[in-house]
Order: C-alpha cells, then sequence, then structure tokens
C-alpha cells in the first residue's frame, strides 16, 4: 500500500471513530449518509479522499488540528481542514472565502455542498429545512464558484 492510501485509511477510521453516535438531519448515521458520501464524492485522489473523510471533525468532534497533527496528517490536509472549519464568530462570507483560497478545501466543500443537496436526502426534510438549505448553499456557491 501507497503512503497516501494508508493516511487515507487512518483518515477514515479516525473520521468513523470521532463522528460515532452522530446522526444527520433525517436520523442515519452520519458517516455513512454523509462524510463517506463527500469522500465518493470527490474521485479517487486518495489526498482529496482524506480531507473528505476530515473535513468536519475539527468543527463538529472533539478532534483538534494539533491533533492531527500528532497523528502526522501532510500539512497541506491540515491546511484544507483548518480552511473548511468555520469559527464561531466568522461570517459565512469570510468562510466561504478561506476555503475557495484552498484548492482541497474548495473540491471537499463542492463535494460536501453537493451531498447536503443530493435530492433523495432533500426529500426527507421538511419544506421549512429545505428553503433554508436551498438559501444557503446557493449563497455558498455564489461565492465559491
Amino acid at each position: 500500500m501507497n503512503p497516501a492510501d494508508a493516511i487515507r485509511l487512518r483518515a477514515r477510521e479516525l473520521a468513523i471513530h470521532a463522528h460515532f453516535g452522530q446522526v444527520d438531519k433525517v436520523g442515519r448515521d452520519y458517516f455513512t449518509a454523509h462524510v463517506a458520501d463527500v469522500a465518493r464524492r470527490v474521485g479517487s485522489d486518495p489526498v482529496l479522499q482524506t480531507v473528505a473523510f476530515l473535513h468536519d471533525v475539527v468543527e463538529d468532534t472533539s478532534v483538534s488540528l494539533t491533533e492531527l497533527a500528532q497523528r502526522h496528517f501532510p500539512a497541506e490536509v491540515i491546511l484544507a481542514v483548518d480552511a473548511l472549519t468555520h469559527r464561531p464568530s466568522e461570517t459565512r462570507a469570510d468562510y466561504y472565502q478561506r476555503v475557495r483560497a484552498d484548492p482541497l478545501a474548495l473540491s471537499v466543500k463542492l463535494a460536501d455542498i453537493a451531498s447536503n443537496t443530493d435530492p433523495d436526502r432533500m426529500r426527507q426534510l421538511d419544506e421549512p429545512t429545505r428553503t433554508r438549505l436551498r438559501r444557503k448553499y446557493t449563497a455558498a456557491l455564489d461565492v465559491l464558484l
């Protein structure tokens, strides 16, 4: 196994463990329903898949950027995960500009939005939630693209 594939597998295992017990908006296992879907959507590049597996771990779990460094993830992966991590006091516009500036983060964020707006997922949500998410992700794409 080449080093990039080994790192990708470590990221997958960390994400499974970190997101354990979390569910998405319709009650499905968060890793399976969303994180793995984002990793699938970025294609076969192991670095992009590594970032995809880790894209929500800092924002949504107790895993920190420091821990990612201690676990010897490459700097480019940590920088992309940092770019993908929305800070509580940060505006969405500032967040999306930071994502846009990092090519790995941008690719993963576009896959993240595609996963979150997948028609099959959206159909399972109530109308107010669908409307709110459509507005949020339309605004995001306006800044990102």
